[in-house]
């Protein structure tokens, strides 16, 4: 996870987006607003006040940053909603009533945009304070969810063991089609998987284990999203095809520099643009964020993750999966030593 948080976009979109974390983050901190709307909110004298700092700080960096703090929260509320604030702010017998009371117009933050406050301001020790608590809690609320293993967090999603299962057909479609029609001896096995590893996500096997730190009994497919196994699963499957009507063609098995040949058009196809693309994406940004591990060559496909995939691996559905484990518990004991 990124610790620099002013300079983070990405890691101050992926805390935001952690709703989990968040409601953490609110009850350690403690901090005291105004319940409008069903929510608590705060107005920029508030915020000042807390962090020690000027209502006009707080107006440069709503200047630098208005977009995102906009898209977290904060808004500026008129007309009806307005009257409504107002009334609240009076049943609180806020000190803050006679500014409020002349405003017709009233940039407002909820608890979320006050987080991302929080980790934009480099003008507030407060604040350089509020970051660290905010990232332990990040921390400990992923590891709680996990039960401190991260490393197997992919295995939460429902949907990992049907794919990791159906891949496993696919897996020895390929493989027979590898010893079947290519003319090269075991170490082919390893060599063609670690190219539609490359393929995919940039890395072998070996880079991969180093990355996830896995331990040599541990199959790396196990750690893997379900959808990079789906992906992987296509390349196998459509690769293997691919050997079937090379062999058919020319009445032998292939060479090893005849299906690096096959394999380089193979993975240069159109098709799989999208899909690599994808991969990339969401195996760099959840590994950042979920596992704080970092795929260097993948750094440029980190990106926000999205609030489902909290829901996904860390939400209460994605408790159920141990359930499912169990049910397929005598399938994944087979696959336990394959990769």
């Amino acid at each position: 996870m990124e610790k620099n948080l002013t300079n983070s976009t990405i890691g101050r979109q992926n805390i935001l987006n952690n709703t989990f974390a968040v409601q953490e983050i609110q009850t350690a901190v403690g901090i005291e607003g105004i319940m409008f709307e069903n929510e608590l909110r705060f107005t920029k004298k508030q915020l000042a006040q807390f962090f020690e700092i000027t209502e006009r700080t707080i107006d440069n960096y709503l200047e630098n940053h208005e977009k995102e703090l906009s898209k977290n929260g904060y808004e500026v509320i008129k007309g009806k909603r307005l009257i409504d604030f107002k009334l609240a702010v009076r049943k609180m017998n806020d000190n803050e009533m006679d500014f409020v009371m002349k405003s017709v117009r009233l940039g407002v933050f909820n608890f979320r945009a006050f987080i991302n406050l929080s980790m934009l301001l480099t003008d507030s020790e407060k604040a350089r304070e509020l970051r660290s608590v905010i990232l332990d809690i990040v921390i400990d609320t992923i590891n709680k969810r996990t039960g401190g293993n991260t490393k197997f967090i992919n295995q939460r999603d429902e949907d990992f063991v049907l794919n990791l299962l159906r891949g496993e057909d696919y897996r020895r479609e390929f493989t027979d089609a590898l010893r079947d029609y290519v003319d090269l001896g075991p170490f082919k096995y390893i060599v063609y998987t670690d190219k539609i590893y490359k393929s995919i996500f940039k890395e072998n096997a070996t880079e991969y284990r180093k990355v996830l730190k896995l331990e040599a009994k541990e199959n790396v497919r196990h750690t893997m999203y379900s959808e990079i196994l789906d992906i992987v699963s296509s390349f196998e499957i459509g690769f293997a095809e691919v050997l079937v009507n090379k062999f058919e063609e020319l009445g032998r098995k292939l060479t090893s520099h005849e299906t690096d040949l096959l394999f380089s058009e193979f993975e240069c196809r159109k098709l799989w643009e999208p899909l690599r693309e994808k991969a990339r994406v969401k195996m760099a940004s959840r590994d950042m964020c979920f596992r704080d591990a970092m795929h260097e060559n993948l750094k440029d496909y980190v990106g926000v993750v999205a609030g489902e995939d909290f829901q996904k691996f860390l939400g209460e559905k994605s408790l159920e999966l141990d359930e499912r484990l169990n049910q397929y518990s005598q399938a994944l004991k087979r696959l336990k030593d394959r990769e």
